[in-house]
């Protein structure tokens, strides 16, 4: 066998255990800095992949788990004991469900209680993965593509992944639901991005631990792209104001991200406020209020 041959299979296998197989079980309340920035947004760290073949640095990974907020795409920050199998412990905490703090801030889920992941594998930035046959059960079709959006969410947070196939039970399927959601090629964000909010604030997801400047970033349709940003503490006392503009404005979708520095709290706990101004009287129009933590002065 040649030294080639033998780099290839050795790097094959490390991509393998780097996605594991991960049993969908309780959600465990996590906090801490992110440290997985979703797909094609602009990032100040480097991102973990699915596929690293190095132990995340200490003993933590932070990632992104997006649950529904009514019914719109919303996300949590999970922090999870380190794991090469980043992309498995995602989908875990995803089917696991939120916990009583993310649901305490409005967060659910219409991936089913039970769903389990068979496994994941990426070839060509198309991540494909194996669900138990509980993920197509109950629910009408509101439900069905919704659980789609958040899995398809889920996976493309990592840069090595831009599109995701699905099976069941070992098995490729076209369609998903006795409503016949038809998934008969890679989904893409762009296929399920009318399940994105107006303000769609993906970080700091809910729960986050954060300092200062905290980034803020996500995606919006909002009247000439400009959106305001505060940061309260629990007694809803601002600490910062703000605002930045998006790539584009509404009708079209841009991104937007800023950093925002914020005065020091007593209180252990706040708010990322994210909202548009209206044009006509200042009020406040489709305003996403994130809960956080705040990280401890060093």
């Amino acid at each position: 066998m040649s030294r080639r041959t033998l780099i290839v299979i050795v790097v094959a296998v490390v991509a393998a255990l780097a996605f594991g197989v991960a049993a969908c079980g309780d959600g465990g309340e996590g906090t801490g800095e992110p440290t997985a920035e979703p797909t094609g947004e602009p990032t100040a760290t480097p991102s973990p992949s699915p596929t690293d073949t190095e132990e995340p640095g200490g003993e933590t990974v932070t990632v992104l788990v997006y649950f529904l907020s009514g019914e719109k795409l919303a996300t949590a920050e999970r922090t999870l004991p380190a794991t090469l199998a980043v992309a498995g412990a995602a989908m875990d905490a995803l089917c696991g469900g939120p916990n009583d703090y993310e649901r305490a801030a409005g967060l659910t889920s219409s991936v089913p209680e039970g769903t389990e992941v068979l496994g994941i594998s990426v070839k060509d930035k198309v991540a494909t993965v194996d669900l138990s046959g509980e993920y197509a059960s109950g629910g009408g079709s509101l439900s069905m593509m919704t659980r789609i959006a958040q899995v398809v969410y889920t996976l493309t947070q990592f840069d090595t992944v831009r599109a995701v196939r699905f099976h069941l039970d070992g098995k490729p399927v076209e369609v998903i639901g006795g409503e016949g959601i038809i998934v008969d090629s890679p989904q893409r964000r762009a296929d399920w991005e009318d399940f994105e909010p107006v303000i769609f604030v993906e970080r700091p997801g809910v729960g986050a631990t954060i300092s200062s400047p905290v980034t803020i970033q996500g995606r919006a349709t909002v009247f000439e792209a400009t959106i305001q940003l505060e940061v309260l503490d629990a007694a809803e006392k601002p600490l910062a104001k703000g605002f930045t503009t998006a790539t584009m404005g509404a009708p079209e979708r841009g991104r937007f991200r800023e950093r925002l520095a914020y005065a020091a709290s007593a209180s252990p706990e706040g708010f990322v406020i994210v909202f548009e101004a209206s044009m006509q009287d200042g009020s406040r129009l489709h305003e996403v209020r994130v809960p956080v933590f705040f990280a401890a002065a060093p």
